[in-house]
């Protein structure tokens, strides 16, 4: 599995990375795109929508499953990826890529560094 050292990741399998300012770009993790097989349908949060950590902010549909997406952090979404609408498997192709979900602007930037850094997100997969 992909587990870039510079991104922080949620128990949860998504995966953070913070950008210019204070915005933090969001995606589901190498991992959690394999488990769901190919993925054909993709629910993406409304820009603008105030979110809680670990609140459900989209779905992801595959040929196996229907599951959540959930935030790693409060904040409120400023920007989704729209290019999912058309090629949801693009999650499939370049999860840390073009296969990012959303953008938040967090209400409290220290969350960012409460995640999972890649050693302790490899230590929660491998387990």
């Amino acid at each position: 599995m992909n587990v870039p050292a510079q991104l922080r990741y949620s128990q949860d399998h998504e995966w953070a990375r913070l950008e210019a300012g204070e915005r933090v770009r969001i995606g589901i993790t190498d991992y959690a795109q394999d488990a769901l097989g190919d993925v054909v349908f993709v629910d993406l949060p409304s820009v603008g929508e105030n979110i809680e950590a670990g609140s459900s902010i989209g779905e992801v549909e595959s040929t196996k499953s229907v599951s959540e997406i959930y935030a790693p952090l409060s904040g409120t979404i400023v920007e989704v990826n729209d290019l999912l609408t058309d090629a949801p498997e693009k999650l499939n192709e370049d999860p840390y890529g073009d296969g990012w979900v959303c953008v938040i602007e967090p209400f409290n930037q220290a969350d960012y560094e409460g995640l999972l850094d890649a050693a302790g997100y490899t230590e929660l997969i491998e387990s």
